[in-house]
Order: C-alpha cells, then sequence, then structure tokens
C-alpha cells in the first residue's frame, strides 16, 4: 500500500506494456494458466487504466483511500473493499502487479484457484481489517493519530505480504530479500523494515497488517481440517457459473465430418445397409465398396496394397490415386 493525499498522483509511462509482455511469457510456458491470477491482474490493471466503458462505474481514486478515520466515522465499507486495487501510480502498479504475478501462479498451481480464490478473499478481509484495528488501537492507547489513524493508502500490497507468509511458511530455504539473505520464512518481515527504511510514503500499517493476515490465515487454516467454507461457497458458484457452458458443449457436440463419412464418434446408423465402418480408421465408407477409402483396408479388416485394391476394386492404378488426390488433396 502507498500512502498519499487528496491531491492528484503523477502517472509515469512506458511500464504497463514491459508488465503485459512479461505477463504474456510466463502463461505462455505454463501448460495450465491460472485463471484466478489473470483476473487478479486484470482487475487492478484496468481499473487503474479506467476505460470508458467502466469509467462511469468505477469509483475515483479519492473516494477509495483507505483512511480509517473515515471508514469508522462514516461506515464507508467503499473504502475498506476497494481500496486494494487503486494503485497510486504507474510504477506502484507495477511493481505489485510483478510480485502478484510470481506469487500468485505459484500459489494458485499448488493450491487449485477455487481454494486460492477463497484465499486472496479472505487474506484482503483479515489484511484490512487488522490494519483497521491497528490504526485505531494506536489512537485509543498512545494517542497517536495523526501518522496511521488519518492516513490515506491505497494498493494491493498488504494482500501480497500476506501472501508471501503463506507462500514461504514451510520453506527451509533462504531468499535474497533486496541483497540480504535471510530465511524465506521470515522474508516477509525483512522486506516490511528494509521498504519501510528505504522507500518513502508507503504504509507502514498496511504492510504489517499483511503479514498478520498472513500468520492469522495459516493459524486458521490448520485448525480446520477439511475445505473451509469459502473455498466451499466459492466452488459452488463455480460450478453453478460453469454449468450453461458445459450443457452447451454437450448440446452442440459433433463428430468430425470427413468427405462422405464420419471419424470418431458412436456409430448411430447401424442399420443402415448402404454404409460400413472401417475396422481400421473408423472412416465410414459407402456399401458400394469392400476397401476403405480413407486407408485401404478391407471391409474384413486385412490391409491390401495399392496393386491388390486396385485389382480388388476393378479400377486402375492410375484413376485411383486420381481420386484419392481430388478427394484427400
Amino acid at each position: 500500500m502507498e500512502r498519499g493525499g487528496g491531491g492528484g498522483w503523477r502517472v509515469s509511462r512506458g511500464m504497463l506494456p514491459l508488465l503485459a509482455l512479461h505477463a504474456f511469457n510466463e502463461y505462455h510456458r505454463l501448460p495450465w494458466k491460472p485463471p484466478v491470477t489473470a483476473a487478479l491482474l486484470a482487475t487492478n490493471t484496468l481499473i487503474y487504466l479506467r476505460p470508458a466503458f467502466l469509467d462511469s462505474l468505477v469509483p475515483s481514486i479519492h473516494e477509495v483511500w483507505f483512511n480509517p478515520h473515515l471508514i469508522l466515522k462514516y461506515k464507508d465499507l467503499k473504502r475498506f473493499f476497494l481500496s486494494p486495487f487503486y494503485h497510486a501510480s504507474e510504477s506502484h502498479l507495477f511493481y505489485n502487479m510483478m510480485s502478484l504475478l510470481w506469487k500468485g501462479i505459484q500459489l494458485e498451481t499448488s493450491m487449485g484457484s477455487n481454494e486460492f480464490a477463497a484465499m486472496v478473499v479472505a487474506l484482503l478481509g483479515m489484511s484490512q481489517g487488522i490494519t483497521l484495528l491497528l490504526a485505531k488501537s494506536l489512537v485509543l492507547f498512545f494517542d497517536y493519530e495523526r501518522a496511521y489513524y488519518s492516513e490515506y493508502a491505497v494498493g494491493f500490497s498488504g494482500v501480497l505480504f500476506a501472501m508471501k507468509v503463506v507462500l514461504n511458511s514451510r520453506s527451509e530455504d533462504y531468499t535474497n530479500v533486496h541483497g540480504l539473505l535471510v530465511p524465506a520464512r521470515y522474508a516477509a518481515w525483512a522486506e516490511l523494515i528494509i521498504i519501510q527504511m528505504f522507500v518513502p510514503g508507503v504504509s507502514f500499517l498496511g504492510h504489517l497488517g499483511g503479514i498478520l493476515a498472513g500468520i492469522l490465515y495459516l493459524k486458521l487454516k490448520g485448525g480446520y481440517s477439511g475445505s473451509d467454507p469459502l473455498t466451499t461457497i466459492i466452488r459452488g458458484a463455480t460450478g453453478v457459473l460453469s454449468w450453461p457452458l458445459r450443457f452447451a458443449r454437450y448440446l452442440f457436440r459433433r463428430p468430425r465430418i470427413y468427405g462422405r463419412g464420419t471419424v470418431g464418434g458412436s456409430d448411430t446408423r447401424r442399420t443402415a445397409p448402404i454404409i460400413w465402418r472401417c475396422p481400421a480408421c473408423t472412416f465410414d465408407n459407402s456399401g458400394w465398396l469392400s476397401i476403405c477409402e480413407m486407408c485401404g483396408t478391407s471391409r474384413s479388416g486385412n490391409d491390401l496394397s495399392s496393386d491388390q485394391l486396385s485389382r480388388h476394386s476393378n479400377i486402375p492404378l492410375e484413376e485411383l490415386r486420381h481420386r484419392r488426390i481430388e478427394r484427400f488433396g
């Protein structure tokens, strides 16, 4: 998350094409394309670009800044739920989406799309809630209002910190965090400190809330056997939404057609005396022929050479070749 005020933001140019190219290369090399990660990338990018067809539907960034004071005073849930999907600048979006691409592909591939989607929803809600709770606690117990309780922040990085905790929770390896080699399970904490020290304008509470949300998610997940209710709901909704598509595929399924016959599929013309199916290639031939037009196999299943086929069918060999060229190119 990045902090900001109520004014406009300077937008850099040229980084989004690089993001698109990197995302395309990553997805192109994958045998299975993680759809939830792609949807999150597209959502964040479209909200930042605000194309004409979305301009009237999507609130402006000034309406969704995450501000603890405004959220609690006016019960403004729009700021609570939408602020992670807004970014203050093109570079802010670029680095967050590059991180989402890397983490999302690994997590969604290992967890499955339904569980990954449920985790993202849970982490978003918990990270925003913990950040709000921390800001309010600083006011109540330490009278520390200006720095955190009244700050404005947007960005997906709180959720990304939570995802980093989940991704590295069982890793025994070491990882490089901005030049510092640390155990992977503590990488989120190291990144929190380094970013706060060297990157101006970031939301410390937003990132800390994300780390605590990741830890809380792992605790809740570890203490609950089986699929969590949120995953079950998302899996059910996905099944309901995809049912019309599966039904349409079944309804309009057709066997492939080649020449006058069909290849594959079930034979629905068992009683038709003028059609027989080749036992070798399943091509449906005319009942007047005893040799398969497609592969040259006899009706009884024995392969014939071209000369034998020509003599058996009483058609000159050159004529048979000419007919095959005309039929099959």
